[in-house]
């Protein structure tokens, strides 16, 4: 039988997202990979990879929020904002910590972001980091996102201008936009230093596996033990089980009547197969996703 579940890599530094997919897809000899949020090259943390029939749940997994800790070094511009671009300008630095805490409270809440040129947005079809890859700048329509906590950690070096922050965001956020724009409003400018993603697709660290020992278990033939169930995902969501007509109508795409309350239920069949995600409304209950294998 094929691999199916969520996998929740701590990705290294130096791998990019689909880097680690498609090590996974050796490793499970499974085509159907996917992860949920992509972290730049430099940063390390929570990717939640879906593997198998799984990846139908990436759709609403990229749509949740992230936590992530965040290096920045202030008197520093980057043309990436970042500490991996090459440094436009530095300044010096007269801020202290009261000044940098001070400066956090309008980014905030729902902001506007102008997303960075070295990004995967695209402009006319184009995507920016191709474009700036060939030191072209085009205008970019700033967009919202919400900083739902931005608060400075205890770590860095001040004395050197290198603080340490905790952003809860919502889809969207560049972290170091959000330090560039940062060091824009203390005056002497900023990049982003390091970055460690703790949060992602209401998965934490402390579910989280090195790459190193998927790949070891792998060998092993003991890689699937790793796995999740992609009910773990909706955790959230109340379950409800169908009967064997109920399941048979499921899979032939119909709609079942249940007894419930409206809302969004995990709903298994009598043998505890989880089939879907479903939509429960006047006693009649709808497929919202299906996860049974077919």
């Amino acid at each position: 039988m094929a691999a199916n579940g969520i996998l929740v890599i701590d990705k290294p530094s130096e791998w990019t997202s689909m880097d680690v997919c498609a090590k996974l897809r050796g490793a499970f000899h499974e085509k159907r990979i996917g992860h949920a949020g992509t972290l730049d090259p430099m940063a390390t943390g929570v990717l939640p990879v879906f593997v198998g029939r799984a990846t139908r749940a990436v759709e609403f997994a990229s749509e949740s929020n992230k936590e992530y800790i965040a290096d920045i070094k202030l008197g520093v511009i980057t043309d990436t904002q970042d500490q991996t671009g090459t440094v436009l300008e530095t300044r010096p630095v007269t801020a202290g910590r009261t000044e940098v805490e001070a400066a956090l409270a309008p980014f905030r809440g729902e902001i506007l972001q102008v997303p960075p040129m070295y990004s995967a947005v695209k402009v006319g079809g184009k995507k920016l980091y191709e474009l700036a890859r060939k030191g072209k700048e085009v205008e970019r329509r700033a967009r919202p996102v919400t900083i739902h906590a931005l608060e400075l950690l205890e770590g860095g070096d001040p004395e050197a201008g290198e603080y340490r922050l905790r952003v809860l965001c919502s889809k969207g956020t560049y972290i170091r936009t959000l330090c560039h724009d940062l060091g824009q409003a203390l005056g002497c400018g900023a990049a982003l230093a390091g970055l460690r993603r703790t949060q992602a697709a209401g998965f934490g660290l402390d579910r989280a596996v090195r790459l190193e020992d998927v790949l070891a278990a792998a060998d092993r033939g003991e890689a699937e033990r790793l796995l999740l169930p992609v009910d773990a995902y909706f955790g959230g969501y109340p379950a409800l089980t169908v009967d064997e007509a109920g399941e048979k109508r499921v899979r032939n795409g119909g709609s079942v009547r249940a007894a419930g309350g409206d809302g969004t239920y995990r709903v298994y069949g009598p043998g505890g197969a989880f089939l879907m995600l479903g939509r429960l409304e006047r006693g009649t209950l709808k497929t919202i996703k299906s996860f049974y294998e077919v």
